[in-house]
């Protein structure tokens, strides 16, 4: 730990980010994992509501700062080529 009080302060606080930083990006990463489970079920409905959803997720995830605007982007433009690639 830091000797001086604001370092100290520091350390509590990035804490406390990297914790709901996890929280975040865990949920982000389940309901990418879902969208791809019903792609791969080969559910057209289901999935373009999961993108929806996913979709959301993102873009909630970077306006909070947990993820680049551009990698969500990615990922974003990654799950609409993997929809509209199926049947």
């Amino acid at each position: 730990m830091a000797n001086i009080k604001s370092k100290q302060k520091r350390v509590i606080t990035n804490e406390k980010a990297r914790r709901r930083n996890k929280g975040i990006r865990s949920a982000v990463r389940t309901e990418i994992r879902k969208f791809r489970e019903t792609v791969a079920a080969g559910d057209k409905a289901a999935a373009e509501k999961q993108l929806r959803v996913a979709s959301r997720a993102l873009d909630k995830s970077v306006s909070k700062g947990v993820f680049h605007r551009n990698t969500a982007a990615n990922k974003k433009s990654g799950m609409a080529s993997a929809f509209n690639k199926m049947d």
